[in-house]
């Protein structure tokens, strides 16, 4: 028996899920609200999505498919053929993406945002919007209340969260659905790990296109070798095929009115642990500030302390260090190297947190490499041109003054800020490992963020702010806020 090789099954997959274009009145009717007119592959994911009412949306990340389903969910709305739309997502992007993309698009629609207490989302819930946005896990919350609560369209995006049916998460979702619900899932990788992930994702959407029973389609798309061991069939990628229809996918490459490197923010909210500490390093930190000239650098190494906080490990005076719960950051990370379509780097400012992170990403089975001060550079050399020619590792962890400068690693398209630096230079350089000669694929930033010393500094570091004052200024307005 020949093993098969699912990644390259995966991307032959990927190149099958065209979609045949047929014409929809949203093209000739719709007004295409918004900031600013859809491209032509939005006008084709949307003009696809109204005329399928349970449907995959595989376009990759960075397309614009979180507008396209707006327009197309609106359309729907001002029709009549919904009444209201329930958007379930990671929590990560519920305001970032979502809540900002509908403010966007669709102006004119009322949005809720079910996050809080379990009374908090049942009031939201209730609320007349015409859109609400909750995450994977509040579902189970307020199941009893969004069964109740009208919605026609349901919107599950990185819909690879749904792909086993033995969870709770799932049963809770298919038991929200009835036969007149429309559903669509949205994922730029489905399927990325192994073909049966496409059972759940099937089976949620259009059963009629999967087997009653998991062991029947394993059966279908897999060989066992051994007792422990089974191998992805030559034929999985066209059963996964015919079990993932109707779908549309867009990749960056095809979509040319795309930037060539794309910057998005993903938000992990600060644990109850770290934003106990959060705010007390604040009052000490504004205790020390007060009536005192504060320089650039002491500054830089004041902010440092916030930032430690809000990436989960701080360095004492004494030189111990002190861990916290950064579980939601974490899981924020998982998720973005979850949905790129290749290989990824992960840019970790401080060296604790590259072991917790390490450990982590290794624990759920994530081929992960670590390069940092303490890595020689002999080893750092043949990390990188494994990287670079081999199919893993897949992600690197890095300190990016360790592979800031001369370094290219275009076998890579995403790179991810698991926190910011303060340093212009470093962050401009970093990002340009991926966006050298040789990159074949459109390139995206991942900005993570959950305090506000962060989004501040993503955002003077995006607007390439260097000056003295801009930094000082950082500081004193993340010790008012």
């Amino acid at each position: 028996m020949v093993a098969v090789n699912w990644n390259l099954k995966e991307a032959q997959l990927l190149a099958r899920l065209k979609f045949k274009k047929v014409p929809s009145p949203i093209e000739r009717d719709y007004k295409w609200p918004g900031v600013y007119p859809p491209m032509q592959h939005q006008k084709d994911t949307a003009s696809f999505l109204t005329l399928n009412p349970r449907a995959f949306c595989f376009n990759e990340q960075g397309t614009g498919k979180t507008a396209a389903a707006i327009w197309a969910s609106d359309y729907l709305l001002t029709q009549g053929a919904i009444g209201r739309v329930l958007i379930v997502c990671p929590l990560s992007i519920m305001q970032s993406a979502w809540q900002a993309d509908l403010f966007k698009f669709a102006t004119h629609r009322k949005v809720g945002v079910a996050h809080g207490s379990r009374e908090k989302r049942k009031e939201i819930i209730s609320a007349p919007y015409d859109y609400i946005i909750i995450n994977y896990d509040g579902v189970e919350t307020v199941s009893k209340e969004i069964a109740a609560g009208g919605f026609d369209l349901i919107i599950i995006d990185e819909a690879n969260a749904y792909k086993n049916p033995q969870t709770k998460r799932w049963k809770v979702m298919r038991g929200l659905l009835t036969p007149q619900t429309y559903l669509w899932m949205m994922t730029g990788t489905p399927a990325a790990q192994s073909p049966t992930d496409a059972y759940g994702l099937g089976k949620l959407c259009v059963p009629d296109n999967v087997p009653k029973f998991f062991g029947a389609f394993r059966d279908r798309v897999m060989e066992q070798i051994n007792k422990f061991k089974w191998i992805p069939k030559h034929t999985a990628s066209a059963a996964v095929h015919a079990a993932l229809q109707p779908a549309i996918r867009f990749t960056k490459e095809e979509c040319l009115d795309l930037p060539d490197l794309v910057y998005v923010e993903r938000e992990a909210p600060l644990t109850a642990q770290q934003t106990k500490y959060y705010k007390q390093m604040k009052a000490k930190l504004a205790a020390e500030a007060a009536g005192e000239e504060i320089s650039a650098v002491n500054a830089a190494a004041k902010l440092t302390k916030l930032l430690q906080i809000s990436g989960g490990a701080v360095y004492a005076d004494s030189g111990a260090v002190i861990e916290f719960d950064v579980s939601n950051r974490l899981q924020v990370v998982k998720e973005v190297i979850e949905e790129a379509s290749h290989k990824v780097l992960v840019f970790v400012p401080f060296r604790h947190t590259i072991d917790l992170l390490y450990n982590y990403l290794t624990q759920n089975g994530t081929r992960t490499e670590i390069i940092c001060g303490d890595v020689p550079v002999s080893k750092r050399t043949d990390i990188f041109n494994r990287f670079q020619t081999q199919p893993e590792p897949n992600v690197l962890i890095i300190q990016p003054q360790s592979a800031a400068h001369g370094v290219t690693l275009t076998a890579a398209n995403v790179v991810v800020w698991y926190s910011p630096v303060t340093s212009i230079e470093t962050y401009l350089q970093a990002n340009a490992r991926i966006n050298r000669k040789g990159q074949k694929n459109s390139m995206t930033v991942v900005h993570i963020q959950g305090s506000m010393v962060e989004r501040d500094l993503y955002k003077m570091l995006s607007r390439k702010l260097t000056t003295h004052q801009s930094l000082v200024d950082l500081y004193k307005n993340s010790l008012d806020t």
